[in-house]
């Protein structure tokens, strides 16, 4: 049998063989081409493959050559697999295990010491990751991913065999869903010229390009599986997040970022990032490529945690992003006389001129091409260098360790500036080469150990999450998203101490003491944006995405910041956690049971009772049950089973308390209710992300898009509208010409404005219907006249305005709001809350506004 007929044969002997080099077999099969495949190249103008096509492809090139693997790596939102393709020499993948292992213990850290790492390092292959398509009308990205795999499985020259032999290439398509929908809306017009990517829906299912805001959370299976490959199976030393578009009157955006850096990774990713990116500017210099500009051509920083490539920092992982101009349909690069002047951040200047697609994709393959190099040629550095990151992680979590933000450096100016003070100095530097301290060594020593050392303001070792929480169900779910993201986590199987505190079984213990030690602390901690001005007294700068996120306070979680070490009988949690079961007290002989809000999963017990025939009703009055007095809000659960209960408590973790008394005669009867949600044609991302809400608890709902709400007579249909950030516009806008878009879709069409939409809404909730208005969409309370105003308008002589920037100005980031928690909607809230404030309205109600029936929920107690 030749060898060429079994691949398992094949790839079973290939170590026996000891090959000293790796060079193409006489007579090896052939590798079908992407013309010969899909019936063009990669790049012809006016065409795109679907990605049934590509997955069709990859498996051909999977069976064609022994340099590739393919793999589904799990299932998208819509039931597709998702698919990796593993690249390397023959001699690597018949050892691919190994080296995974190699890879993932040099990422670890844990337990390796420097001898080990170091010939870890030599005996390591160098790990990349490249994606594409995770924006699917980006559609360079997964086009580019082909014409590479194609290129790093066929090409036989002397660099690429040099990669292969040194380096394994995980290639992932990072949104299998949005490119068949993309490449099949663009391909249905028979005429080019016609063709677009105009498509009706979001992308994917259901966040659309936020599917890049999801990788800290992990909410979707894609973010899911790809978490997986790089923090729990695989940990690659660089990841490739391939983007579309360029800036104006360039190519492409590729790395370095300009500043801030986030203060909780390692430098080294900082200085990791400088290295790989001069190698990709480097090579399209060489290569007489133009146009590519870094640091200040955008706005790309690498502060915010949450995108595919930023969360990979917080793994030790050099993340790459480059932004690269192209479509499908020709298009031009324009005149922008700013770039056409070379300098440090764009030395290489393009002209303006017609661009094709074919010139993307080749951009693609220098930059892929530079990536693979640098690491190939610096394998053993990168191997080493991720070990060395982990282990300064552990480090810091197992001793006294301070983050130096810029609210410390604040702090420490100020002392500089007390002590001049009290030293009678007439001035002081505060910064620079030429002092700025106290004048002496000790002195200097003394002011910084006393501010950048303070005991109180260090790091903390571990956190502890106590079961005994209201809440612990969500507790849970924050867990695993932790556990998406690779970090260890501990639970309590009996109960402990901590420092003093007791704490309950079945409590989380997240140790600091691991390699991604700066992904846990970014979850945890509040986040610190340094002031960025554009200069002195200026206007601030905008970050490039949100400022402050913290995952554990936007889920409310509770947790116990640990400053000393955390020890107990705790056991390292393997997979996701499971939810802790909760309990039915009292269920013999009860009558009815009681189910207080103060746990979010209390909603999808209620859903799934009420859809099971159970009878619920909300306690307006107290009840006692059990010993347990429970008040106002409380819901009362009766006609059902108790096993049906008891399902309820076991999967969801919540707790129910029986009762034989009668429910009391003022309780509210609460039954489903008719819930629409508006949508619009082309699909909304924060009407995506409640529509995942209310599947995920159980809500029953319709999609409407606005011709349904401007018909008006919505009572019939609906008892509650909710309308998201974006939904409502005072002043309309322009639609989308119907004629462009297939019949079937135009009914999407259309916007909600102060003329169509407010007085269909005005009869709705006149009627007796609930509107809920998010972000945006609040507009409608000033079209309805409600008494309220704009806290973010200044009057400014005889007319009003906006306040600017430098007045008032609060990126994406996380607010304390205080609550009601009397109100009916607000029910089993905590007194109060963290809230993503993110161009937010701010209101300032009338005086007579509480007369006229319009009662805050939720405000900011504070000035700051």
């Amino acid at each position: 049998m030749s060898l060429l007929a079994s691949r398992t044969v094949r790839r079973a002997i290939l170590p026996l063989l000891a090959l000293a080099v790796f060079a193409p077999a006489a007579g090896a099969q052939r590798i079908t081409t992407p013309k010969e495949q899909f019936g063009f190249n990669i790049g012809d103008d006016y065409r795109l493959a679907t990605y049934t096509q590509f997955a069709d492809y990859w498996r051909r090139l999977d069976a064609e050559s022994d340099r590739m693997v393919v793999q589904s790596i799990g299932r998208t939102a819509e039931g597709r697999d998702q698919l990796m393709a593993i690249i390397s020499a023959p001699e690597n993948l018949a050892q691919v295990e190994r080296y995974r292992r190699i890879a993932t213990r040099l990422a670890r850290a844990e337990g390796v010491d420097s001898a080990e790492a170091r010939q870890l390092a030599r005996e390591g292959k160098a790990v990349v990751w490249i994606d594409g398509g995770l924006h699917a009308t980006e559609v360079l990205g997964a086009h580019q991913l082909m014409e590479t795999v194609y290129q790093l499985v066929s090409r036989n020259d002397e660099e690429n065999l040099r990669i292969l032999r040194d380096v394994i290439i995980l290639a992932v398509h990072a949104n299998p869903d949005g490119m068949d929908l993309v490449s099949n809306w663009y391909m249905q017009e028979a005429d080019s010229s016609r063709r677009n990517t105009f498509i009706p829906r979001l992308y994917q299912k259901y966040i659309g390009h936020d599917n890049n805001r999801d990788f800290y959370a992990a909410t979707q299976p894609e973010s899911q599986n790809m978490n997986r490959i790089l923090y729990t199976e695989w940990n690659p030393q660089i990841m490739y997040n391939h983007h579309q578009t360029g800036p104006a009157g360039t190519v492409m955006y590729a790395p370095p970022f300009r500043d801030p850096h986030n203060h909780n990774y390692d430098p080294l990713i900082v200085t990791g990032l400088d290295v790989v990116g001069a190698a990709m500017h480097n090579r399209f210099v060489a290569e007489d490529k133009p146009g590519v500009i870094m640091r200040s051509g955008a706005g790309y920083s690498t502060w915010w945690n949450g995108g595919l490539r930023t969360t990979a920092y917080f793994h030790n992982i050099i993340g790459l992003l480059t932004e690269t101009i192209g479509s499908p349909t020709p298009m031009r690069i324009p005149l922008v006389p700013n770039n056409t002047f070379p300098r440090a951040d764009l030395p290489f200047p393009i002209a303006p001129q017609p661009w094709h697609f074919r010139q993307s994709v080749d951009y693609s393959l220098t930059a892929n091409y530079a990536v693979l190099d640098v690491a190939q040629r610096n394998r053993e550095h990168f191997l080493y260098n991720i070990w060395k990151m982990g282990t300064n992680s552990i480090e810091r979590g197992s001793t006294d360790s301070w983050t130096v933000t810029s609210a410390l450096v604040d702090s420490l100016r100020a002392a500089v500036v007390a002590h001049a003070g009290q030293a009678g100095q007439a001035t002081m530097s505060l910064g620079g080469a030429r002092g700025g301290g106290t004048g002496t060594a000790a002195g200097d020593a003394a002011l910084y150990a006393s501010v950048m050392r303070d005991p109180a303001r260090r790091d903390p070792r571990a956190y502890v999450l106590p079961a005994s929480q209201a809440d612990f169900a969500t507790a849970t779910k924050f867990i695993n998203a932790l556990r998406h993201n690779g970090v260890v986590v501990h639970r309590a199987t009996s109960a402990f101490s901590a420092n003093g505190k007791p704490y309950p079984a079945g409590s989380y213990v997240v140790q600091a003491a691991q390699a991604f030690r700066p992904h846990i602390i970014d979850m945890f901690e509040p986040q610190v944006h340094p002031n960025d001005f554009a200069y002195p007294g200026g206007p601030p700068k905008r970050p490039y995405d949100a400022a402050g996120w913290t995952l554990a306070y936007q889920m409310g979680v509770e947790f116990d910041r640990h400053l000393a070490p955390v020890s107990g009988p705790l056991v390292a949690i393997e997979g996701l956690a499971p939810v802790m079961p909760g309990v039915v007290r009292s269920a013999s002989g009860a009558r009815g049971f009681l189910l207080t809000r103060d746990a979010n999963d209390a909603f999808t017990a209620v859903n799934r009772l009420l859809k099971g025939g159970a009878t619920v009703h909300a306690l307006r009055s107290p009840m006692t049950a059990g010993g347990t007095r429970f008040g106002a809000g409380t819901f009362h659960v009766s006609g059902t089973s108790a096993a049906a209960v008891e399902s309820a408590a076991r999967e969801l973790g919540v707790s129910f308390t029986g009762t034989t008394a009668a429910r009391p005669g003022d309780a509210t009867p609460i039954t489903p209710k008719r819930i629409a949600l508006w949508d619009t044609y082309g699909g909304s991302m924060p009407s995506g992300w409640t529509r995942f809400l209310l599947e995920r608890f159980g809500y029953d709902f319709e999609v409407v898009y606005p011709a349904a709400i401007n018909a008006g007579n919505l009572g019939a249909k609906y008892d509650v509208i909710i309308l998201p950030t974006g939904a409502y516009s005072q002043g309309g806008g322009r639609g989308i010409d119907a004629a462009t878009v297939p019949a079937e879709y135009r009914h999407m069409i259309g916007r909600l404005t102060a003329a169509e939409s407010a007085p269909a809404l005005r009869q709705f909730i006149e009627g007796g219907g609930t509107v809920v208005t998010i972000g945006s969409s609040t507009a409608l309370g000033y079209t309805l006249g409600l008494p309220m105003g704009n806290q973010l308008m200044k009057q400014d002589g005889d007319s009003v305005r906006a306040l600017t920037n430098e007045e008032y100005y609060i990126p994406g980031t996380l607010l304390r709001v205080a609550v009601d928690t009397t109100h009916g909607a607000t029910e089993g809230m905590p007194r109060h809350v963290d809230v993503m404030f993110d161009d937010s309205p701010v209101f300032r109600l009338a005086s007579d506004a509480r007369a006229k029936g319009v009662t805050p929920l939720a405000w900011y107690e504070t000035a700051t």
